[in-house]
């Protein structure tokens, strides 16, 4: 039964998942309540995770959750599942709509898409936020994760400011491990 559950859901993930890995997330969140594969804590670590290891996000997401309820067969099913709908429909666009995106109209739904997709990312980006200072009624607010995460905005935004370039994310990442570690790795 899981691996039906697991094949039905990232089907929907990947069948509607307009914009990519961060749309992605608040599908993955809902599919993952609804079935109570994990608490929201978890998936948040494992957002993390995703986002700092080799691969589109949605995949690595889809992969970790399928291996945890269903073991190896789980995570095949569940990656399958995630990126079969994306490859069908780029075999179709290829073979039956070359001409498509010289199309006005495709065009137009496309543009309407786009702010759909931003209030996604946004929201998803509110609620990790949200989420990794514990922000819960009853639970208060974690200070160090706070402060930790206005100061790596600074770095961030600074970067820009100053080099002109945002930083890679990947050197993003090695500082907010290395922070991650020194801050919490010690107490």
């Amino acid at each position: 039964m899981v691996y039906l559950d697991l094949l039905i859901g990232f089907l929907k993930v990947g069948l509607f998942s307009f914009g990519g890995g961060y749309v992605s997330i608040a599908l993955i969140k809902e599919i993952v309540a609804s079935h109570g594969w994990m608490d929201e804590e978890m998936l948040t670590y494992m957002i993390a995770v995703s986002e700092s290891t080799p691969g589109p996000l949605m995949v690595n997401l889809a992969t970790y959750i399928g291996s945890s309820k269903g073991g190896i067969l789980g995570a095949l099913i569940a990656t399958s599942a995630v990126v079969l709908p994306a490859y069908v429909i780029i075999l179709l666009i290829i073979l039956l709509f070359k001409g498509l995106m010289k199309n006005k109209a495709f065009q137009s739904v496309f543009d309407g898409l786009k702010p759909c997709v931003i209030g996604i990312i946004f929201a998803t980006g509110l609620s990790v936020v949200w989420n990794n200072l514990n922000i819960q009624i009853g639970t208060g607010f974690d200070y160090t994760a706070g402060i930790l995460t206005v100061i790596l905005a600074a770095i961030y935004f600074g970067s820009r400011k100053i080099i002109k370039k945002g930083l890679s994310p990947i050197l993003l990442i090695v500082i907010s491990g290395v922070v991650g570690i020194m801050v919490y790795g010690f107490k």
